[in-house]
């Protein structure tokens, strides 16, 4: 089958719905997400969104906190666009119906999370980004001129490549015309052709055994542009989430936002002592790298499994009108937040690289943009600034958008383009192949290239990840399409890129620590 755009939008996030709903008034605009569309890391964001809106607070100020907390490695121009432009994106959002918590004498209720010198985070109690998918997705299927397709995973993008030509990671002429999508019920291959292909498919937490990511963050439209010799960089910095509820067997972890250490929240070790101070000067509010490296040494040296988050000194009631989703998830597994002290553990939450673009959004793939996780703009650095996203991804879909719809005249929608071969393809015999995998990889990524790493880990992991790749690879080639199948593949090649870049960084800086390379003026793990 075969379906055209202009607009191909791959994810459902805040990138890809704000991306979709700035450029419908100018063409046709097709939104695939392999999920509901409310499926996304955005619906999981708890803290909130950044952005500059009373004094003392500055533009200089976020501006400052965002490069300090990226270890000297972000963009600085990036950085700036954002900081500048996240008032209009936030009026913007407000336009579109998002409700964000506002005080008794109407103004908005910020909060403060790590590395913030300021209260500058914008929220809607403790589910943020299910606010704020809430009134995209309302906008958006309002919209006559966007069409969305769930249940339906991309495969992969449609360049050159497929018409026959040879394409190398050296040539400067890619092209994307479209991509190859699954669709989930029937089992068919949709060939998608469009003159513009926006990946906003989220992040990668689920090469990791421990994620607060949901299942569908397997890196996708990253590793879609590797294989379509895009480029990407700063995969070695994931970052970890200082503070996912410690609760065995629950998958994805559920995160205790970092909005509640800036309430006032205290890390303390099982023996009630207080321990950050002795790593950084802000304490439990020190940027997330650092929290993260401090509880795994404590954990590691105590030879203990969590660490723990202690609310119980701030009014009961104003931590259950701040934070009553967390509430009543502690409550449902015996915890009482306002009297116990809630078990914490890091678990991977964001990837600080992927798809490099440059400052409208466009990848090094001609007429293919990249939004939200999925790309590297250059704002995080090192390290990410606690809730930076959602801003970082308001604000890109803004710039793409613009850029994108100016050059659609331009751009036809190509031909002779081949169906997807499956010929000589079958069921695997035996689902284990793919789930032993799976497991494989999750344990060689969260075991070696985790929150502290080395080079051995890292040659290691290689070493293990290369013999996974080859299988999967002659899985993937005999075999007909599936979800499993597919995300497998992706992590293993977001995996590789992770410990390739990792090795290629002969120094310890962010979120990518190693033993080998000690980082100046830091205590050692």
């Amino acid at each position: 089958m075969e379906k055209g755009t202009d607009y191909l939008v791959i994810g459902s996030g805040i990138a890809g719905l704000s991306y979709a709903l700035k450029v419908a008034d100018t063409g046709r605009v097709l939104v695939v997400t392999k999920g509901e569309m409310h499926e996304s890391n955005t619906e999981y964001a708890q803290g909130g969104i950044c952005c500059v809106t009373y004094p003392p607070d500055t533009f200089e100020k976020h501006i400052e906190d965002t490069l300090v907390c990226g270890a000297g490695l972000c963009d600085p121009v990036a950085v700036e666009t954002v900081v500048t432009r996240a008032p209009a994106a936030i009026s913007e959002l407000v336009q579109w119906g998002v409700k964000f918590d506002k005080t008794a004498s109407g103004r908005y209720d910020l909060a403060r999370e790590g590395g913030h010198s300021e209260k500058r985070i914008l929220h809607h109690k403790d589910y943020t980004g299910a606010e704020i998918e809430r009134a995209l997705i309302r906008q958006v299927k309002r919209h006559p001129n966007i069409e969305v397709l769930e249940h339906h995973f991309a495969v992969d993008i449609i360049t050159q490549h497929h018409l026959g030509q040879l394409v190398t990671k050296h040539s400067t002429d890619i092209t994307c015309y479209g991509a190859y999508v699954l669709n989930l019920k029937t089992g068919n291959i949709l060939k998608i052709l469009s003159k513009v292909t926006v990946l906003s498919t989220g992040g990668v937490g689920n090469i990791y055994h421990t994620t607060t990511n949901p299942p569908v963050a397997t890196g996708d439209g990253i590793a879609m542009v590797h294989r379509a010799k895009g480029m990407t960089e700063n995969m070695e910095f994931i970052q970890f989430h200082p503070t996912s509820l410690y609760n065995p067997g629950e998958s994805p972890s559920f995160l205790i936002s970092e909005a509640m250490r800036g309430f006032g929240a205290i890390l303390k070790l099982s023996n009630g002592r207080e321990f950050m101070e002795k790593y950084h000067h802000m304490g439990s509010l020190a940027p997330r790298d650092i929290v993260a490296r401090s509880i795994d040494h404590e954990l590691k040296t105590r030879g203990e499994d969590f660490v723990y988050l202690d609310v119980t000194h701030r009014p009961a009631d104003e931590v259950i009108s701040h934070f009553p989703h967390i509430y009543e998830k502690c409550l449902s597994i015996g915890i009482d937040i306002t009297k116990e002290w809630i078990p914490v553990v890091p678990a991977a939450h964001y990837c600080c690289g992927g798809v490099k673009v440059d400052y409208h959004g466009q990848s090094s793939i001609a007429n293919l943009y990249a939004l939200g996780e999925t790309s590297s703009t250059g704002l995080h650095g090192a390290n990410r600034l606690a809730s930076n996203s959602l801003i970082e991804a308001a604000v890109y879909a803004d710039l793409a958008a613009v850029h994108s719809s100016a050059k659609l005249p331009e751009i036809g929608l190509q031909g002779s383009i081949p169906d997807w071969n499956d010929e000589g393809t079958s069921s695997p015999e035996e689902m284990v192949l793919i789930t032993q995998n799976y497991r494989e990889m999750q344990q060689i990524m969260s075991n070696y290239v985790g929150i502290v790493r080395s080079d051995l880990r890292l040659e290691r992991a290689m070493r293990r990840l290369a013999i996974i790749f080859q299988e999967t690879e002659e899985l993937y080639l005999k075999s007909t399409l599936s979800q499993n199948l597919c995300e497998l593949r992706n992590m293993i090649t977001v995996g590789y890129l992770i410990i390739k870049q990792a090795q290629q960084l002969k120094q310890s800086v962010g979120l990518h620590y190693s033993l080998d390379y000690p980082m100046l003026n830091a205590v050692e793990m």
